[in-house]
């Protein structure tokens, strides 16, 4: 397999990589939240929309490629907060196993 090669100069989106938590809402319960990880700069490309629909409501969800520099505390289930938008990380991957990027599948959310 060939080298999985990025121009860095392309890295040019700044993106807080955020992960879940657990909020104390004051009361003794606990809300759920995101807590920011890291800022990173990354690439964010769109895929496609995919139409569809949920609870009776057209919807049209957009997947995102992003891709960053190796990290190694980066997760499924993370997301990406760019330009006021959520993008959701569904599958990262060390494109050619040599940590130096890493490619994320991502489905925009909302905020």
């Amino acid at each position: 397999m060939g080298a999985f090669v990025v121009d860095p100069g392309r890295l040019n989106a700044r993106l807080d990589l955020e992960t879940p938590t657990e909020i104390s809402d004051g009361q003794g319960g606990v809300s759920e939240g995101w807590k920011l990880v890291a800022s990173v700069w990354g690439r964010v490309e769109p895929l496609r929309a995919r139409p569809g629909e949920e609870a009776g409501a057209a919807t049209a969800p957009v997947s995102h490629r992003v891709t960053i520099r190796y990290r190694d505390d980066v997760r499924h289930a993370m997301r990406f907060a760019h330009r006021g938008r959520s993008l959701l990380i569904l599958a990262v991957r060390d494109p050619d196993e040599t940590r130096r990027y890493l490619v994320c599948d991502c489905r925009e959310t909302r905020p």
